[in-house]
């Protein structure tokens, strides 16, 4: 496992996307800071000048060729051989982008202290109560950490689609769809009433946790599930979708 994990950080820290991607986040949060406007300083705060969306975007574009690529030009072939079994290599991956996940994660926090004393928006206390009668800075930490939880859902619906489709362009163009589709999509579904139940816990519902834990009101109205309903669907979702995609990646010709 140790040297699959140096050889999947060695690859990473390889690539463009992978030290261009924090730029890309900065000027996305420095863009928003100006879209959503100057008195909004603790939403901006809570939600890391909204960097959980664009996170979403940057791992989906790492994440889609994490395996894609890698079957196109049979590089998979060179890992299989030198690896004890298929487990430790799926596995390898997909703990080498958590690791980039929170990497990103943590960027995002530090750019937030930053922009805070910038002339973007108004400065508001870090200790101001703020959600849930909490204080803003436990409000930020908690989006965070809630927003690993739904960015690794993503990840491994990814991965689940990349051992299905070796094409990256098509892996990547399904993976963005669902995630900003996702929520119309599980709105739509939500209109059948009689499935109401049932239907509420379909999986394109659970990409609004993060969203919903910093604007509980309105999207609770969108989701009709609660936020530990919410968390306790996301987990459920990605442990089945890592399971399903390794199941897949096991039974790859290669």
């Amino acid at each position: 496992m140790r040297r699959n994990l140096y050889q999947e950080f060695y690859k990473l820290g390889h690539r463009k996307i992978t030290w261009w991607s924090p730029i890309i986040l900065l000027l996305l949060m420095v863009i928003t800071g100006y879209g959503i406007g100057y008195n909004e300083g603790k939403l901006l705060t809570v939600t890391n000048y909204n960097s959980p969306d664009w996170i979403i975007l940057l791992l989906v574009v790492v994440g889609a060729t994490t395996f894609s690529m890698e079957f196109q030009n049979n590089a998979i072939l060179t890992l299989l051989t030198k690896s004890p079994n298929k487990a430790i290599v799926y596995l390898s991956k997909y703990l080498v982008l958590f690791c980039y996940d929170c990497f990103l994660h943590a960027i995002a926090i530090l750019f937030t202290i930053g922009l805070r004393y910038a002339p973007l928006n108004s400065h508001v206390s870090w200790s101001t109560i703020y959600l849930y009668h909490e204080p803003l800075w436990e409000n930020m930490l908690k989006t965070v950490g809630v927003d690993l939880l739904t960015t690794m859902f993503i990840i491994s619906l990814v991965f689940l689609l990349s051992c299905l489709i070796n094409s990256n362009a098509t892996v990547t163009i399904i993976s963005l769809l669902i995630v900003f589709m996702g929520q119309f999509v599980s709105s739509s579904l939500l209109n059948y009433q009689d499935w109401l139940p049932l239907i509420k816990w379909n999986p394109f519902n659970m990409i609004n946790l993060t969203r919903e834990y910093y604007n509980y009101v309105t999207y609770y109205a969108t989701s009709q599930l609660s936020n530990a309903q919410l968390l306790t669907g996301t987990l459920c979702y990605t442990l089945l979708f890592v399971t399903l995609g390794y199941l897949i990646f096991r039974k790859k010709y290669f």
